[in-house]
């Protein structure tokens, strides 16, 4: 219980921060009032990146880059913005294109995990339950393995993410078209939405070790003498 809970307040902490602190930054514009959307196209061109299309999709902080139908996606409260906060958050999704253009191994490898992590995502719990009900220290088993595979996913993840970070903020801070004030502000914004990434993975890693303990009181139960033996 102490596990689930020091998880559930990471995760809330870091789900604030990034909220508070992308709040923060909306109030900084650009001082050339490009939105983002504008200075995605430029990041892109600069890099070589013609096959990338950017689209806008609905919500707040829904923005991704997708591999697989090159696509770039930014949302309603970015696309549109001249916010620094807004240009960070493109400028992060650039990086991901970036690197699969390049095809920085990481992302190679976490793309390569998604369909296992979903999986595990998905069936991990229902399995780890009956394997408890029935006393099955098969399913108990496949049931950790499973989720084990999103706490994988989860590690993979980070360098993938703290890698796009750093070229944004390398490709916005070497262009001469923003000032320190800005380029700090594009820091200081996505170091939060880091921390969302980091506790993701500390909180299944916390998981992960919760299933294991309650496994062991399981493993324990089932091998224990059910009558004395004279």
């Amino acid at each position: 219980m102490i596990l689930l809970l020091i998880g559930v307040a990471i995760t809330l902490w870091a789900s604030y921060n990034i909220k508070a602190t992308f709040k923060k930054y909306s109030q900084l514009r650009y001082s050339k009032n490009a939105t983002a959307e504008v200075v995605a196209n430029w990041i892109l061109k600069q890099n070589g990146i013609t096959n990338v299309r950017i689209e806008r999709i609905p919500g707040s902080l829904t923005d991704h880059y997708d591999p697989t139908q090159k696509v770039l996606r930014l949302s309603d409260s970015v696309y549109g913005s001249v916010s620094m906060a807004a240009i960070g958050v493109a400028a992060h999704e650039c990086g991901h294109a970036i690197q699969d253009n390049i095809a920085y191994q990481p992302l190679v490898t976490r793309r390569k995990l998604v369909p296992i992590a979903n999986i595990g995502s998905t069936i991990s719990y229902p399995v780890i339950l009956l394997g408890i009900i029935f006393g099955a220290t098969g399913l108990l088993n496949i049931g950790i393995i499973l989720f084990s595979a999103v706490v994988v996913f989860q590690l993979v993840t980070l360098p993938v993410e703290f890698d796009a970070s750093k070229r944004a903020c390398a490709i916005l801070e070497g262009s001469n078209r923003f000032s320190p004030t800005e380029t700090e502000a594009v820091k200081k914004v996505l170091s939060a939405a880091a921390m969302t990434y980091l506790a993701s993975a500390l909180n299944s890693i916390l998981q992960l070790m919760r299933l294991l303990n309650i496994a062991t009181v399981s493993y324990t139960h089932l091998t224990l003498p059910t009558k004395l033996e004279v």
